[in-house]
């Protein structure tokens, strides 16, 4: 007879992955970069946030079959750094405050309603779908135990983020608190080229400037070299 060891938590495999592709297409990856790179920028000198994508989140220790992998979430309380997956206990047992997720025509209604129950069981305060393809933007806030849908969503403001949403005809525009747009990782580059160009046109102005003044420095050393090989005191000439 064979002895059936017991499971025990040390021996429980936690994956780092679902199997699952990040985006099923091209739109929805660069949403996905686009709102995490940008939420990751806005906390950037806060240590105690947390922001992640497509990692899978463990709410349960000892339960390694209840798991989600939010396209985007926030985590305030706990410190930046790599990890592998989000295993709740390891985080003094605190849940993602803010959730993000980017549809694909792949995704069912049945897939978005189990995936609302599951962040409103384990504790999510704000989650945010976005479908790029139809550009339709819906939003729940936890009011006590559930999450109930935003009626209002055009320029809401997460009261955690501070980021505000603004629904156009085309797309969806988010804000960060001091009015900047979220801005793709093309269009930042595009910023910082330009501000970098900037930044070498004002350098070249003022060496430009530096330079005129040493001309016309040296000049003025000229006339007063002459002055004196004529006999005439600078000083008497100049103050005369």
């Amino acid at each position: 007879m064979v002895q059936q060891i017991p499971e025990t938590q040390t021996n429980i495999i936690y994956p780092d992955s679902d199997g699952q592709p990040m985006a099923d297409n091209t739109l929805q990856f660069r949403w996905i970069v686009t709102i995490k790179e940008n939420l990751e920028i806005l906390f950037s000198q806060d240590e105690n946030v947390f922001v992640a994508g497509d990692l899978l989140w463990y709410p349960v220790e000892g339960k390694p079959k209840i798991c989600q992998a939010p396209d985007v979430l926030v985590v305030f309380g706990r410190p930046k750094g790599e990890r592998g997956s989000y295993r709740q206990w390891d985080e003094n047992n605190i849940a993602p405050q803010v959730v993000f997720e980017i549809l694909s025509p792949g995704n069912r209604p049945q897939e978005m309603m189990r995936k609302l129950l599951f962040y409103q069981q384990y504790g999510v305060e704000e989650y945010y779908i976005y479908d790029p393809q139809d550009v339709e933007f819906m939003g729940f806030m936890r009011v006590n135990e559930h999450l109930e849908e935003i009626e209002n969503i055009q320029s809401w403001v997460s009261p955690r983020l501070q980021i505000s949403f603004e629904l156009t005809e085309n797309t969806l525009e988010i804000y960060r608190p001091d009015g900047r747009k979220f801005l793709t990782s093309v269009e930042l580059n595009q910023r910082a080229e330009e501000e970098y160009q900037r930044a070498e046109e004002a350098i070249a102005q003022l060496e430009e400037e530096r330079t005129l003044r040493q001309q016309e420095q040296q000049r003025y050393q000229a006339l007063i070299e002459r002055l004196r090989e004529q006999g005439i005191d600078p000083e008497q000439f100049l103050n005369g």
